[in-house]
């Protein structure tokens, strides 16, 4: 008898998408590898990293033993760095211009108007880089205004002297917008500005690269459907949850989990049972794309993959997230729940309860670390844990079927745009 058929997972396939990174992977193995011994000492229960056993471009191997039972798990990243970084590779000018096309086309689409109706963190968050880089722009020239009129004071009829105190003031201004992107790792304007303007660029649909790589993800997943795993596990963080939904979408919606032989969820008992699927999203950010007037494949996949039965869908956010839309439906905020609608089961992190007072007070004014707390230990741990639906026992359905959605949940369909072709 298996793991499976006894309702215990022994053998877990873990694909985990990541949102908006441009740093090679090998980084969310160092953080599982840190974070994980850390709640496993806070927890009481035992983990341990080793080189990845299951193919895939990159990856690791989880051995846990959890609440008596051994666990087995292989964890795959879905790698899109490098769509990332040459989205990244722009000169200081065409970053303002990004700057000026993104702004444009949250605004005059009606959607940042919108979307401040949900949550106002995200939307700040989304202004940020804005503000930010046109604040850089001015020092720079404020700083080269001073420079020039001074040039002018000290020299007075110097030859071309009004040439002499622009190209002065230009060469300042220059410089400073240099030095400001040189400190953008703890800025983090530059970064954020290529963020947005990656999904705007766009209109909220995905560039044809981005869709050829997802095309492989599906590809893997569909494979690991066929293998002996007693789960399949679908971790999607940030920008990485909506990826993942049309992921899903694509595999069910073209009956490839049937020709695998993927029964219904829950699975019936006799016999070999294949992998429960299951779709855990992360501090998911997806009404600033579903908001957008081109993301009618992303809106239809909402749509669809909302009804299925062949998977168990638990969306994760925490109103301490200020990056991330906190207990929104990602389906019915984006204006296409159907009536039959059973995903996904919207619940808090809480992290004003699952962290310590000490380690809130530590972690609350930095927004960009606590938007990956989610993957990372809490001292004070809730139903939530990462390292419990990545390595332990229960198959995530098991684990939170007949868990009642947060109280605090959003469904306020505040968008202008809901057309699904």
């Amino acid at each position: 008898m298996t793991g499976s058929e006894i309702g215990q997972v022994r053998k877990r396939r873990v694909f985990y998408i990541p949102g908006y990174d441009p740093i090679h992977p090998r980084r969310y193995r160092e953080l599982y590898r840190k974070e994980g011994a850390e709640q496993a000492r806070i927890s009481g229960y035992e983990i341990a990293l080793a080189p990845k056993r299951a193919g895939g471009p990159y990856g690791w191997h989880v051995s846990s033993t959890q609440d008596g039972a051994q666990v087995e798990a292989d964890i795959e990243v879905l790698v899109w760095s490098d769509i990332v970084r040459d989205s990244m590779g722009k000169s200081i000018p065409a970053t303002y211009g990004q700057l000026i096309r993104t702004a444009s086309t949250y605004i005059f689409s009606g959607a940042l108007f919108r979307l401040m109706r949900l949550r106002k963190g995200p939307v700040i968050a989304a202004l940020y880089p804005i503000v930010a880089l046109i604040l850089q722009a001015l020092i720079g020239v404020g700083l080269g205004w001073a420079a020039a009129t001074a040039l002018l004071v000290f020299l007075p009829g110097f030859p071309l002297d009004w040439f002499a105190g622009l190209a002065l003031a230009s060469a300042i201004l220059a410089l400073t917008l240099r030095w400001f992107r040189a400190k953008d790792g703890k800025l983090f304007a530059y970064y954020l500005m290529h963020d947005y303007a990656f999904t705007a660029r766009w209109g909220g649909a995905n560039p044809p690269e981005l869709e050829t790589r997802m095309a492989d993800f599906a590809t893997r997943i569909e494979a690991a459907l066929r293998e002996d795993w007693d789960e399949v596990l679908i971790v999607g963080h940030s920008s990485g949850a909506h990826l993942a939904i049309s992921i899903l979408a694509d595999l069910i919606r073209d009956n490839r989990l049937s020709s695998s032989g993927m029964p219904k969820y829950p699975r019936g008992s006799g016999g070999r049972q294949p992998p429960a699927l299951s779709f855990l999203s992360l501090g998911q950010v997806v009404p600033m794309v579903s908001y957008l007037p081109r993301a009618t494949r992303l809106r239809a996949d909402l749509a669809f993959l909302s009804t299925r039965p062949e998977l168990f869908w638990l969306d994760v956010t925490a109103p301490g997230d200020g990056c991330a839309f906190a207990l929104c439906d990602p389906v019915a905020v984006s204006g296409v729940a159907p009536d039959d609608q059973i995903h996904p089961l919207v619940i808090s992190a809480a992290f004003t309860q699952t962290l310590s007072p000490a380690r809130w007070k530590a972690l609350r004014w930095r927004f960009f670390r606590l938007h990956f707390q989610y993957l990372c230990a809490f001292d004070r741990p809730g139903d939530y844990d990462y390292f419990r639906l990545t390595a332990g026992p229960q198959a995530l359905a098991d684990r939170f079927t007949g868990r009642a959605a947060s109280k605090s949940r959003i469904t306020t369909p505040a968008n202008r745009f809901t057309t699904t072709s």
